[in-house]
């Protein structure tokens, strides 16, 4: 088959797109032969600059931390799949061979991509129970963004923000993927009042577009007295943020209201940011990082997004022997919405 195989860390060249084995599933495994696979500025871009050491990337290795498409193998004692079913998989899962369901596994972890072969190739084994059927309706492109991302938002919105019907927050970041993400399942999925913030009009314009009730250009306006008298001079509930700007992610914390909540599961733009610690006691504001989800949600989401309550934002398909102009693409800063990488595309 043909892969993208890194060797050593470097510019987007260090990507080399060659013939490997295929790979064969071992037992509790399936082998989907991969439709999209996506290009994530940190697990992806990052990782092959080599800026993320401590996530212990074995090389050499075949990269991507996602993948959609369809199964057409399976290894034995896996009774749930059957070859030609349409298939999800990403994140951490097990290293080593364990059961179809996954119980009583206690061998080491990590994340495909990384720690194992992922998605940038024309085939990738993974543990059967770690991947998802798709819905009907919802195709391989969109459906490799929802099982990036989706599930993340979801998780910070539902179950760590706990947002509600009717509450306001404010989401960052909002022509980004997390951003446009968040905006549709506060707004689609929750009921809430979205105000969507950016750096640029045409990312505002995304938010707006997505369903967020205003939008606001940080650059242009002041953040904070903006957020502060759309909400009536109360403040937002909730503060969605996964960028760490160490220059507004400060007013946009000024502009929590009492018994506020900031989550996240990002730092792109950070680490370190200034906050009002007289404010965060003042106005009871919780504050949670929470990266991940719960397996249990990733069905929720893709229901979501098969009513079409939650649209995956996608600039550009291209070609999986075109991953270092995708790397480029990225790195570039340029891009709004997903660059996916699409193996059978020639």
């Amino acid at each position: 088959m043909k892969a993208i195989v890194m060797r050593r860390y470097g510019p987007p060249d260090v990507l080399e797109y060659e013939t490997v084995p295929n790979p064969e599933p071992r037992a509790g495994e399936i082998r989907i032969r991969v439709h999209a696979a996506t290009v994530n500025r940190v697990l992806d871009v990052s990782l092959r600059a080599g800026n993320e050491p401590a996530r212990g990337a074995v090389l050499p290795l075949i990269p991507g931390v996602d993948c959609a498409g369809v199964v057409d193998a399976v290894g034995s004692a896996v009774t749930r799949w059957r070859k030609g079913m349409r298939a999800a998989a990403a994140g951490v899962m097990p290293l080593e061979i364990c059961p179809e369901d996954g119980r009583g596994y206690d061998g080491p972890t990590g994340m495909m991509g990384i720690k194992r072969p992922g998605g940038f190739a024309e085939m990738v084994t993974v543990p059967a129970f770690a991947a998802i059927e798709l819905p009907d309706g919802l195709d391989f492109h969109h459906a490799a963004v929802i099982m990036r991302h989706v599930p993340t938002a979801w998780n910070l919105l539902v179950n760590v923000a706990e947002l509600k019907t009717g509450e306001s927050v404010l989401i960052m970041g909002a022509g980004g993927n997390l951003g446009s993400i968040g905006i549709q399942i506060a707004k689609n999925v929750i009921g809430a009042n979205v105000i969507a913030a950016a750096g640029s009009d045409a990312r505002v314009a995304t938010g707006l577009a997505l369903g967020a009730d205003h939008g606001v250009n940080y650059n242009v306006a002041d953040l904070e007295a903006e957020v502060i008298r759309l909400t009536g001079g109360k403040g937002v509930d909730v503060l969605y943020d996964n960028i760490a700007n160490g220059k507004v992610l400060p007013r946009a914390f000024r502009a929590l209201g009492f018994d506020g909540r900031l989550v996240t599961a990002g730092a792109h733009a950070g680490p370190n940011v200034a906050i009002d610690f007289a404010h965060l006691y003042h106005k009871r504001i919780t504050i949670k990082g929470r990266p991940g989800y719960r397996p249990s949600d990733v069905p929720k989401c893709f229901a979501a997004a098969a009513e079409g309550k939650i649209k995956a934002q996608i600039e550009r398909i291209l070609p999986l022997s075109r991953a270092a102009e995708a790397h480029r693409l990225v790195e570039s800063g340029e891009s709004i919405g997903k660059i996916v990488l699409d193996p059978t595309r020639g």
